[in-house]
């Protein structure tokens, strides 16, 4: 019963996710919101919408270290997995320019959120200043691309997704959006919990992976898309700015609500492995240079042993692992 709710969960997460953006988007579109911005906010924020729904829903219920691990877990899953296996497919370039100053930006703010845990705790002080964070970045980036001529004004959302022009379809699919999400983050939550609980798993644990993996599938399937049609930017761009929504938008949220306690073994191997992983993409943003099928490989095969580590107890990571064969 809990895989099934599990399940059903993932699959709520992923459709009311998908739904949700296209009516945020059709909303701002009627709004008459320039596209850069609806590129920017509510597009930014309605992908990263199910890592928010499930961490508040997993502090709310007295799992934190579900919410800390969906999120670290999230972001090494986007950089090894959702850049690793599409790079196999078809080499994921890296040449915009905006490509290097987001990687570096989003270094900087893994570098900064390792600093805030080792406070032990991301209490609401410094969930305050990841969401101002936040801002400050997307007021920068709006005016950085408007001095660069690239405002957006020759690009409509049409050529990113199909969504409703209809202004009450539109509210239908936010509202409805929004639904799916709660209802997909309670069952998702409960599941994992119920078989973290019932195999002697950490919570941490399961956050880092089954959690992790399962927020970070909309990423996954845009990435690839991405690649297949030749568009690696926008695979990039996509995992570069979902990390950093995590870091800043969903913890720095999520902290608002509830304080976020850190488990200790997160200072010794996961935060290190999530900074090591945007690090990774340097050579390739810097350089201008694609992220090969070899690098891909590489980044897959680097995934799997860190899947292997935490399931084998190395690291700390696994609290009395106890499961039956």
């Amino acid at each position: 019963m809990m895989y099934l709710m599990v399940g059903v969960g993932l699959t709520l997460l992923l459709i009311g996710g998908d739904v949700l953006v296209r009516g945020a988007v059709s909303l701002a579109e009627i709004l008459k919101i320039p596209p850069l911005v609806i590129g920017l906010t509510v597009v930014a924020f309605g992908t990263s919408a199910p890592e928010l729904v499930v961490s508040l829903n997993a502090v709310l219920g007295g799992v934190p270290k579900l919410a800390i691990g969906n999120v670290v877990g999230s972001n090494i899953a986007n950089v090894l997995l959702v850049l690793g296996l599409p790079a196999i497919i078809f080499p994921i370039a890296c040449e915009a320019d905006g490509v290097r100053r987001d990687t570096m930006v989003m270094i900087g703010v893994s570098a900064a959120f390792i600093l805030l845990c080792w406070t032990g705790e991301i209490a609401l002080w410094q969930g305050v200043t990841m969401v101002a964070m936040l801002v400050g970045y997307l007021y920068w980036s709006y005016r950085d691309a408007r001095k660069a001529g690239k405002n957006g004004d020759d690009i409509t959302m049409d050529d990113l997704e199909e969504h409703p022009h209809d202004w009450r379809l539109a509210v239908v699919f936010t509202i409805g959006g929004f639904a799916g999400l709660i209802a997909g983050s309670e069952l998702l939550v409960t599941g994992a919990v119920s078989i973290a609980r019932g195999y002697g798993i950490s919570d941490a644990v399961i956050g880092l992976t089954l959690v992790a993996l399962g927020t970070s599938l909309p990423e996954l399937a845009t990435a690839t898309i991405a690649a297949m049609r030749r568009h690696g930017d926008v695979a990039i761009g996509n995992v570069v700015g979902s990390n950093l929504f995590n870091l800043l938008a969903i913890m720095g949220i999520t902290a608002t609500v509830k304080p976020v306690p850190v488990p200790e073994q997160f200072l010794h191997l996961d935060l290190w492995i999530m900074l090591g992983a945007a690090v990774a993409i340097v050579p390739f943003a810097m350089r201008k240079r694609p992220i090969t099928r070899f690098a891909g490989l590489v980044f897959v095969f680097a995934y799997l042993v860190y899947m292997l580590s935490l399931f084998n107890g190395h690291g700390g990571m696994a609290e009395h692992l106890k499961i039956a064969f």
